[in-house]
């Protein structure tokens, strides 16, 4: 019913006599119906509507004048520059991007792209974008919580900019520089043509003052202004038809405090101070996801401006899903033993446990080697793709691995 409320929203503002008039716009369609297609999307409402307007147009007119469409308070534009200025607006854009009118529908797209969500998960999702909020995701290594960032960008179809984090993370890496050694190139380029005064030749002073002020905002302006992931997230250069960027944040527990202090501003306002420049503000702000692996406390003040969720390890059955999506190529047998080993592997007392992302590898693995089945011999060979530090590997190989593989052969046999 979403879908058909947005439907609804629009045919109330547009005309479809509207519509026609900017088709013929070469500045906004190049004059035909595919170039719109092609801004929107073959399955955006936008096409929808003006496909399916002049087709269904009593039907559209008995619903609106219903009582459920009532409450819809909005303004009929009869122009196409009123119209393309409201296509373009912030409120379609994200209208036409999430297409998400459920939670449920979150879950399903997830599916689609084969990532196996949990419904509390599925519902952090949804509100975070329907409430315009930075989703924390916390959580072991290697659970998904990067791959939930990379997937929503795809749903989106919009552009993912990734800032990962790490110890010694400053304003230079993260945000903006100046891109100095074009600003000398330019310096020596103006000292040449006489654009800067300097001692050799006389000048008036008033003059001079002029050209030296002239030539610092020259090379203090946007030319020589380096964009890092942060700065690219709230620019409107860093949209991708149109549509706000996914703003991953990855691992923010191995950057430093200070850098956690930067990013409130980030967060709460959505703008950047440029001290040469000013202040930029996002015209439409960035989907943004926080990824950490609890290796310290992340800060309250940063944590009360997004909505957190923990991703834990996945149950069985849940594993089985996400490898039956992700390795289709693999026996349904050679599956539950790799999910039914690594499961074993977590109740016992290791260092590192295999993550999700481990356990894709394992697979991967023993799909190259063509194994039906798991062996002692197979497991102990291929253990350094599941476990990555060696203690871990000498504690399990052998007698450990030899009891797993026999409760696995039991409980298959069982299950027949």
């Amino acid at each position: 019913m979403w879908l058909d409320y947005g439907l609804f929203t629009i045919m109330r503002r547009v005309s479809l006599r509207t519509f026609r008039r900017l088709f013929s716009q070469q500045a906004l369609w190049n004059g035909n119906r595919e170039s719109l297609r092609a801004v929107f999307g073959r399955n955006s409402i936008v096409w929808y509507a003006f496909t399916s307007y002049r087709r269904h147009r009593g039907k559209y007119a008995a619903l609106l004048a219903s009582r459920e469409f009532k409450h819809l308070k909005v303004k009929r534009f009869d122009s196409p520059k009123e119209t393309s200025a409201w296509l373009q607006s912030p409120t379609l854009r994200n209208l036409l991007a999430t297409m998400l009118p459920s939670v449920k529908a979150v879950a399903e797209a997830l599916r689609t792209k084969a990532y196996i969500a949990e419904p509390s998960l599925a519902t952090s999702i949804f509100l975070a974008l329907r409430l315009n909020r930075p989703l924390f995701l916390e959580g072991e290594a290697g659970v998904g919580k990067t791959e939930v960032a990379k997937i929503l960008s795809q749903m989106l179809d919009t552009r993912l900019i990734r800032l990962q984090c790490y110890e010694g993370l400053d304003v230079s890496t993260a945000v903006y520089e100046w891109n100095y050694a074009r600003q000398m190139l330019q310096i020596r380029l103006m000292e040449a043509t006489g654009n800067v005064a300097n001692s050799r030749g006389p000048a008036d002073a008033s003059s001079e003052r002029d050209l030296r002020e002239s030539a610092i905002q020259d090379l203090f302006s946007d030319t020589f202004l380096l964009r890092r992931p942060l700065l690219q997230a709230i620019d409107s250069r860093g949209q991708q038809n149109g549509r706000a960027p996914i703003l991953l944040i990855d691992e923010l527990d191995r950057a430093d405090e200070e850098f956690e202090a930067f990013l409130l501003e980030v967060l709460s306002d959505f703008q950047i101070t440029v001290p040469e420049i000013g202040t930029i503000r996002a015209a439409v702000p960035p989907v943004v996801v926080i990824t950490s692996n609890r290796t310290r406390e992340i800060h309250d003040a940063l944590k009360r401006r997004c909505l957190y969720h923990w991703i834990d390890y996945p149950s069985f059955e849940k594993e089985y899903q996400i490898l039956c999506a992700k390795v289709p190529d693999a026996s349904e047998s050679l599956s539950r033993e790799v999910v039914g080993f690594v499961q074993e592997l977590r109740r016992g007392e290791l260092y590192k446990y295999p993550g999700v992302a481990e356990t894709l590898d394992w697979m991967s693995a023993l799909t190259a080697l063509d194994q039906e089945e798991l062996t002692e011999s197979v497991v102990d060979e291929t253990l350094g793709v599941l476990l990555k530090y060696r203690d871990d590997i000498e504690k399990v190989q052998g007698q450990t691995v030899r009891e797993i593989v026999q409760v696995l052969r039991k409980s298959a046999a069982l299950a027949e």
